[in-house]
């Protein structure tokens, strides 16, 4: 056990890095620990509630793993040649390099200009790691499931947050980039009365 440690001990390292790093950052940004109410909640599975990312989990954690599966993906293009471990830390960077800009001003205002999210505040700092974790997650489903079953996962879990919150990855790319009004309204008429 000790001597697989060693082996993989600049892996730990820069894994463990990647999260205390982005972790200080956040908090420098001004992100709270556990969000604005100071709370911890492993999950918080109304989309339109202020507790919205700010717990471990939620229903955009789908998008994350979606993510991990995705990441796999490029890496596996991009970067055959690295040993599987590096690609791993890569695939981890790259989403904390997302959580970064996803709790910028930038990202945040157009996330509240242009999506569902009108009221969305950013990450916790609890929250983004949690993200970074399920990103590892997907990226493992994705290594060691067959090519079609990834795909099916993939499947099944856009198709399955959009019947259940009316959003995924799919419709938050499309959004951000060009916001359409028609998806915008539907979106909405799946908000709970208040």
């Amino acid at each position: 056990m000790l001597a697989r440690i060693k082996q993989y001990r600049w892996v730990i390292l820069a894994c463990v890095a990647i999260f205390v790093v982005t972790g200080a950052v956040e908090s420098g940004m001004g992100r709270l620990l556990l969000g604005p109410d100071g709370r911890f909640g492993w999950w918080e599975g109304n989309i339109w509630s202020r507790e919205q990312s700010q717990r471990v989990a939620d229903p955009y954690s789908f998008s994350h793993i979606v993510h991990g599966m995705l990441f796999y993906a490029f890496l596996w293009l991009a970067a055959r040649k690295l040993p599987m471990r590096w690609r791993f830390v890569g695939a981890l960077f790259l989403e904390a390099g997302w959580e970064l800009l996803e709790n910028s001003p930038l990202i945040i205002n157009r996330y509240r200009e242009a999506t569902i999210a009108l009221g969305y505040v950013g990450d916790s700092v609890l929250n983004s790691l949690s993200d970074i974790v399920m990103v590892a997650i997907g990226f493992c489903v994705a290594w060691r499931a067959r090519f079609w079953a990834t795909v099916a996962a993939i499947v099944l879990m856009e198709v399955g947050t959009l019947l259940w919150v009316r959003d995924n990855l799919t419709l938050n790319i499309v959004m951000l980039i060009h916001p359409i009004e028609a998806v915008k309204q539907w979106q909405f008429a799946g908000r709970p009365a208040e």
